[in-house]
């Protein structure tokens, strides 16, 4: 619900950082958030919204190098993505049954 929240609320991308799979404090609530992100792609292409929005990344607490580059990463690739359709009100600019982007 968060996930979704998100992009409702005009987010153009959201990623999550877990642990590192075999190594979650929580045991398995990395690998649970893991689903759940598929989960949620799922929804986006079902709206039109490009999945690659959204994204998972695991690293562990002393990995702080490796967390500025993915935030860096998602930076730039929701830049290239642009405004999501919720904010633009273009409609789809992904297919499901095609699997890409709405081309210009």
């Amino acid at each position: 619900m968060h996930l979704l929240r998100a992009f409702e609320e005009g987010m153009d991308g959201v990623y999550v950082a877990g642990c590192l799979e075999g190594e979650c404090h929580f045991l398995r609530g990395n690998l649970r958030a893991k689903k759940r992100v598929e989960h949620v792609k799922g929804i986006l292409i079902a709206l039109g919204i490009n999945p690659e929005r959204l994204q998972m990344y695991n690293l562990s607490a002393a990995m702080g190098g490796r967390f500025v580059e993915i935030a860096q990463e998602m930076t730039e690739k929701v830049r290239a993505l642009g405004p999501t359709p919720v904010k633009t009100g273009e409609g789809r600019e992904f297919f499901e049954e095609q699997g890409e982007e709405k081309q210009p």
